[in-house]
């Protein structure tokens, strides 16, 4: 099995196991007493616009392995807050980045910037659980999902007022996504099985978008370098991970980010 198939058959178990202890019944009835969510496609730039920039929380990848075993979530996303973030990504999976939807919980108390719930969802329940968690968007991964499957997911997040950000790696998902009526989309740079990064993927599928869709440019972008040639290439919102959590002063590096 596929390192992506391996990860969709332990979610598969793990959202299971999670509905035995709280049944979907009682996440609609919570999900119903939450606040509307914010506007998350509304704090992102339209092609051309200004750089913007959704600053990840995570502890460990599966390509990187341990980045920060320690981080505080709901201070990491503090930090970006200050630093001019317009919107936060929380890891909440577990075994492979060190995440946790409680994560998301902490950080939504903490931030008042949209927050992404980033997580392989391959059910209605997980968006549930985003939404009582206080997420404004949840990553929807078109490698992960059928075409039908995504469109339903997609269809979910409306009904539930969270963004979807539907993630392509190639020609095919980008047809799919917008298929499935996508408003934003992220081109992961990241090749799901060798792990290798490559910003021409950007620059190969970021025209392929109508300027009507909201782009983000997800995976290797670590320095003031990579914006200017992802800019150039059409992108204005860049999802930025490791190189915030490694970094000494996350808030410096997303000034540098965001005035390059």
């Amino acid at each position: 099995m596929s390192f992506l198939g391996d990860i969709l058959a332990r979610k598969a178990a793990e959202v299971a196991e999670r509905r035995r202890k709280l049944s979907e019944r009682e996440l609609i009835a919570r999900a119903a007493d939450m606040p509307p969510p914010s506007p998350f496609a509304a704090s992102l730039s339209p092609r051309g616009g200004p750089t913007r920039i959704v600053a990840e929380v995570k502890r460990a990848s599966p390509s990187a392995g341990s980045l920060a075993a320690g981080l505080d979530a709901p201070a990491q996303a503090a930090r970006y807050a200050a630093g001019g973030a317009a919107a936060v990504s929380i890891l909440t999976d577990g075994p492979g980045f060190g995440g946790a939807l409680e994560d998301l919980a902490a950080a939504r108390k903490q931030v008042a910037l949209p927050l992404l719930r980033k997580d392989f969802v391959i059910d209605r329940y997980q968006l549930l659980e985003a939404r009582v968690a206080g997420a404004d968007a949840a990553l929807l991964i078109a490698a992960a999902l059928s075409e039908d499957g995504l469109s339903a997911l997609v269809e979910d997040c409306a009904a539930l007022q969270l963004t979807p950000l539907v993630e392509v790696h190639d020609e095919w998902e980008v047809e799919a996504a917008l298929s499935a009526g996508a408003q934003v989309v992220g081109v992961n740079n990241r090749n799901l099985k060798t792990f290798k990064v490559d910003l021409g993927v950007s620059e190969r599928l970021l025209p392929m978008l109508p300027e009507s869709v909201k782009a983000v440019a997800e995976s290797g972008v670590r320095a003031a370098a990579d914006v200017r040639r992802l800019r150039a290439a059409g992108a204005a919102n860049f999802l930025v991970g490791e190189a915030l959590v490694r970094a000494a002063d996350p808030g410096a590096l997303l000034k540098e980010l965001l005035e390059a």
